[in-house]
Parts: C-alpha cells; structure tokens; sequence
C-alpha cells in the first residue's frame, strides 16, 4: 500500500490546536469524573459495610445497576433519554441552556458508572481489615462513625491504591466514548483531522501517544503514592 506519510501536518494551524483543544476537555471530564467517582464510590462502599440493612441494600442496587449496564447505553441514556425524563422546564434547559450539555452529560455518565466500580474497591478494602481492629475501636469507646473515620477507611484506602490507579486509568480511557455525543477530545479531534486531511495515520498515532503519555504519567505518580502509602503486612514487597 503506498501511503504519503506526513507528520508536519500535526504541527500545522488549526490540526496542532485541535490536538491541544482535545488534551484539555479529555483531562477535565475525566478529572471531574474522577471526583464523583471517587466522592460517591467512597460513600456507596462504606455503605456496603456497615450494619444497617437498608444502607447495605441501597449500595448494592447501585453498584448492580450501573456497573451490568455498558458504558455506551449509560452515555446515551443521559444524553438523550435524562432530558425527557425530567420536569419540562429542567429537561428543555439540559438541551438547550445547560453550559456545554454534552460535557456534562459525559461527565455524569462517567463519574456515576465509574462510582460503582470504585465502592466495590472500598468495600473490599475495608472488608480486608481484620475484624479484630473494629472491635479495639469498639472497646476503646470509639462510636460507628470514629472508627469508619479514624480507622477503616484510612487504612481500606491506602490498601487499594494500586486497584484505584487502575480506576482512573479506565476512567481516562473511557471518556474517548464522549466523542459519540459531541465532546471534542482527543479521539473526536484525531478522527475530525482525519476527515480534513485524510492523514489519519498520523492523527490516531498522535492520539494513541497522547493516551500513553498521559497514563504513563498517572502510573509513575500513583506508584509513588502507593509506596509512601503501604502498610507493612499488606500486599507483596517490592525489591528496593
């Protein structure tokens, strides 16, 4: 196959600015995401925990519902069918009014799906904690809440750095499903100079690249942050 190879064509005027212009939406849905992934996913786990029935039940019917249903529907799902859902007034502002609807929406979809994934991580790792450690809370007079607080959620976290990196890691390649509503990011700007340039070569390698660096990062951050964090007796000791 004869292909005219041309990289320059990434560095040229508006191709290089769409690329950078995809960059940063891809890190904002994905950093916003992460938040409520990780802000509702805590409290979805620590409910899984705790005595109370109900709460337990609550958490595992969200867990359920959103990680059995495929990303691609739940996207779609908030994009088109929310909006139809709510009262008229709130669905006509989502779909007209609402700053950046699509980012939005992507957003949510992500940060609530990804919510499940991380209560499962939260749950497991404060379910790893010896039982004997809850009740020393319990008989040194601490209540329900000062042990979550001060002791098995502290200690649940730092056991499940390395499944959390992998969370975010997913949610930072899950968001390329934005570009089926419109977000502009990386993947959706490869394949628009694609279409403009018919280099597409080159603009998916750009892309694939800008993923690596990207996740690279993120790996050798958050492998830093699992050795300050480890506790010694959890988890296979690397070789200094």
């Amino acid at each position: 196959m004869k292909y005219n190879w041309n990289w320059g064509i990434l560095f040229e005027d508006p191709y290089f600015g769409w690329l950078i212009s995809g960059i940063q939406w891809t890190l904002m849905v994905s950093a916003i995401a992460w938040i409520i992934a990780f802000s509702l996913g805590s409290i979805v786990g620590v409910a899984r925990t705790v005595d109370s029935r109900w709460a337990r039940g609550l958490g595992t019917a969200y867990v359920e519902g959103f990680r059995n249903v495929p990303l691609l529907v739940q996207m779609f799902l908030w994009f088109y069918v929310v909006p139809e859902l709510v009262p008229e007034d709130l669905g006509r502002w989502m779909k007209r009014d609402m700053p950046f609807p699509e980012a939005t929406s992507a957003i949510l979809c992500l940060g609530t799906y990804t919510a499940s994934r991380v209560a499962e991580q939260v749950r497991a790792g404060i379910e790893s904690i010896p039982r004997g450690q809850k009740a020393a809370g319990y008989a040194m007079g601490l209540t329900t809440f000062q042990v979550y607080r001060h002791l098995l959620v502290p200690v649940g976290y730092r056991i499940i750095v390395p499944p959390l990196t992998s969370e975010f890691l997913t949610i930072f390649k899950n968001s390329s499903l934005a570009l089926t509503i419109g977000v502009a990011e990386v993947l959706f700007q490869a394949r628009q100079i694609e279409n403009y340039t018919f280099q597409g070569f080159e603009a998916f390698t750009a892309a694939t690249l800008i993923y690596l660096v990207v996740t690279m990062i993120v790996v050798l951050i958050m492998g830093y942050v699992e050795q300050r964090a480890r506790i010694p007796g959890y988890g296979v000791q690397r070789e200094p």
